[in-house]
């Protein structure tokens, strides 16, 4: 028979067992707590940064962005065209509305075809052949004289023609191009330097050139996409006025109606 001490000794280890069991349970569900919040912290971090990255702008160095709005462009098709310059006699006193379908949305303009009859006639044209199909706007400039979007070059480079060059038309006499223009962008030659290319005026524009640029449009809806993709700057940094869009946005196609006169 276990003397009292024995006895005592036994309860005393089995108390000293359950304590130490009772103990490690006790840590090891502090230590699954712990794991848990850690787990938590990293996936709302996780959501928190894929919301930011495909909700929000920046500007980042050497980086393109994702603007609101806007789903990822294709890939160019990185070709121009060898067309003949149509008649401005087709167009000539008519009026009509072209709406340009981006990744980022609609941006839809009223042309001129009475002020700007070339412009016009051309624009048509190219839009009828699909010409820009899946074409990058490739340019953005912003800085105190100039805010615009260039656009309407198939090859993405700044150097392609659908292969044919006119001259310039429309141009305001002071160089002032006002919020919302539509305007063609040419090479240094009046007489045939304009093509397929076109900008669409973000903020007043002054451009000190003695032959101008035409204009043969304005934009009706949609100038917000432009304001987007502006704001978000020039790709390579902050500091840059010239260059490549931080955030892409692309021409899927465009599609030109005539606008009848109202009765």
């Amino acid at each position: 028979m276990a003397t009292k001490k024995q006895e005592r000794d036994r309860l005393r280890r089995r108390h000293e067992k359950q304590l130490a069991a009772a103990t490690k349970k006790a840590a090891d569900r502090a230590r699954l707590r712990i794991i848990a919040t850690i787990v938590g912290v990293i996936v709302v971090l996780c959501l928190v940064l894929w919301w930011a990255g495909s909700t929000f702008s920046e500007v980042t160095p050497g980086r393109t962005v994702t603007t609101a709005g806007c789903e990822a462009p294709p890939k160019s098709l990185g070709t121009s065209a060898e067309l003949t310059l149509p008649d401005k006699a087709a167009v000539a006193g008519k009026t009509f509305e072209a709406t340009l379908t981006t990744n980022c949305g609609d941006i839809v303009l009223s042309l001129d075809a009475e002020k700007a009859p070339q412009a016009v006639a051309s624009f048509v044209q190219l839009a009828e052949a699909d010409y820009w199909l899946n074409s990058p706007c490739h340019r953005v400039v912003r800085s105190t004289q100039m805010t615009l979007l260039q656009c309407g070059d198939p090859t993405g480079s700044g150097q392609g023609t659908p292969g044919y060059g006119f001259g310039v038309e429309n141009a305001p006499a002071d160089g002032v191009y006002e919020r919302g223009v539509v305007a063609m962008a040419r090479t240094p030659d009046p007489e045939k330097g304009n093509g397929g290319q076109f900008f669409l005026v973000d903020g007043k524009t002054t451009i000190q050139d003695p032959d101008g640029y035409s204009v043969f449009g304005t934009v009706t809806s949609g100038l917000d996409i432009v304001d987007k993709i502006i704001a978000a700057g020039v790709a390579g940094g902050a500091e840059q006025t010239d260059g490549a869009p931080n955030a892409p946005i692309s021409i899927l196609r465009v599609a030109v109606t005539e606008k009848k006169a109202q009765p």
